[in-house]
């Protein structure tokens, strides 16, 4: 058994990879103070916990039901991972507006969006649960082990952000800056490998 946990807990790791979140969190709370950037970073993760769960129980039987095959709903997630990822390349100011909502409402509503979804719990990371999970979806036990690898990886992830503070004093603004641009490009290719990987699949073309 232990051996299909630490599969989970690679594939999970890999998919999420947690390093790889850390440009996209500096660049979006680069105005904030220490305190604000960790409440960004524990609701990100919290709300990526809360998506990933819904679809480790339901993902797939609610697909199904609505009639919406994987592949389509991959197609959709890289979409929008392309958007944020162009956002990211382009320099976008994710700054609240002056005399607009309050830093805490920003704040939140960044951790959300784009952190949480798409880039923590993107399209990826979700059909990965689904995935992992579609053999045994009705076994208790089974659905319980994979949460808690889930949750370990997540952990990580948060322990990476955390982090953010000390990156950001040691690289500058100017680092910000290029990682998050190196970054969305790497995002850029990622979301269009995601939408062509699922023509590919639908199509029965060979693997990019």
């Amino acid at each position: 058994m232990w051996q299909e946990r630490l599969s989970e807990f690679v594939t999970l790791f890999i998919v999420v990879n947690p390093i790889s979140a850390l440009p996209m969190f500096l660049a979006l709370t680069a105005g904030f103070d220490t305190a604000t950037q960790r409440r960004v970073a524990v609701t990100a993760v919290l709300t990526s916990f809360g998506v990933l769960l819904l679809f480790i129980i339901a993902g797939g039987f609610l697909l199904e039901k609505m009639g919406i095959s994987l592949r389509s709903f991959q197609i959709a997630g890289g979409i929008i991972l392309f958007l944020v990822a162009l956002d990211m390349v382009r320099g976008s100011n994710y700054a609240p507006a002056s005399g607009g909502s309050s830093d805490g409402d920003h704040a939140t509503a960044v951790a959300i969006y784009p952190l949480a979804i798409p880039k923590i719990a993107g399209p990826g990371t979700m059909l990965t649960v689904v995935l992992l999970t579609d053999d045994h979806r009705f076994d208790f036990v089974q659905l319980s082990l994979t949460t808690s690898v889930l949750a370990i990886v997540l952990a990580i992830t948060l322990a990476v952000l955390l982090l953010a503070a000390p990156v950001s004093r040691l690289i500058g603004n100017a680092g910000i800056s290029i990682m998050s641009r190196v970054m969305g490009m790497i995002l850029v290719a990622l979301a269009v490998h995601t939408v062509l990987s699922a023509f590919a699949g639908w199509l029965g073309l060979p693997k990019l």
